[in-house]
């Protein structure tokens, strides 16, 4: 079951960052290879960024983080809904700039 989460995880990085790619090659001109640096490097950051919202989130609302010491995952659940909206992110930008035309 953890495999199948980590494949699917795996999966959708990859298209994810291929959706940035997509987007960054039409804005500026850049060489290939920088862009998929910069894809990665803005997912990371992406999803460094929810993650440390979240926490302070959690923080502030004095929500305790031992609600999932009991789990079995070998990630923390919070750092996977962080990466998990990293990697929705292109596509509700993409949902969002279709809507609005």
């Amino acid at each position: 079951m953890q495999a199948l989460g980590v494949m699917l995880l795996i999966i959708g990085i990859v298209i994810s960052v291929r959706e940035r790619k997509y987007r960054m090659m039409w804005r500026s001109s850049q060489s290939s290879s920088n862009l998929l640096a910069t894809a990665l490097s803005q997912l990371v950051g992406t999803a460094g960024g929810i993650y440390l919202s979240l926490e302070l989130l959690f923080s502030f609302l004095k929500i305790p983080e031992d609600w999932w010491s009991n789990s079995n995952f070998f990630v923390e659940p919070l750092a996977v809904i962080s990466l998990l909206l990293a990697i929705l992110q292109p596509f509700g930008l993409k949902a969002w700039i279709r809507l609005r035309k």
